[in-house]
């Protein structure tokens, strides 16, 4: 996808248009770009809130995980809580 082209559907998504949402969430997810995840999850994208849940959990990326949490997100905070457990039985 060119610059130009990326352009155009965040234009399109930060208009309303669910579908160019949907596309830059799955475009980020595959990229595992977590600051275009994150942009999309604070303009209210809960697609985009799975996804950094997901790639975080991923990444054992407790910052994020804990920030996510912190916000009210169970499921980020179910992930940290295995996370940690999982570091705690291995010392």
């Amino acid at each position: 996808m060119t610059d130009d082209e990326l352009s155009e559907l965040r234009a399109r998504a930060a208009a309303g248009d669910r579908d160019a949402e949907d596309q830059l969430v799955e475009l980020a997810g595959e990229r595992g770009d977590m600051d275009d995840l994150r942009r999309l999850a604070d303009a209210g994208s809960t697609d985009a809130v799975a996804e950094l849940v997901q790639l975080a959990g991923e990444r054992h990326d407790v910052t994020e995980l804990r920030r996510l949490a912190d916000a009210g997100n169970r499921d980020a905070a179910d992930v940290l809580a295995e996370i940690l457990e999982g570091q705690d039985s291995t010392r």
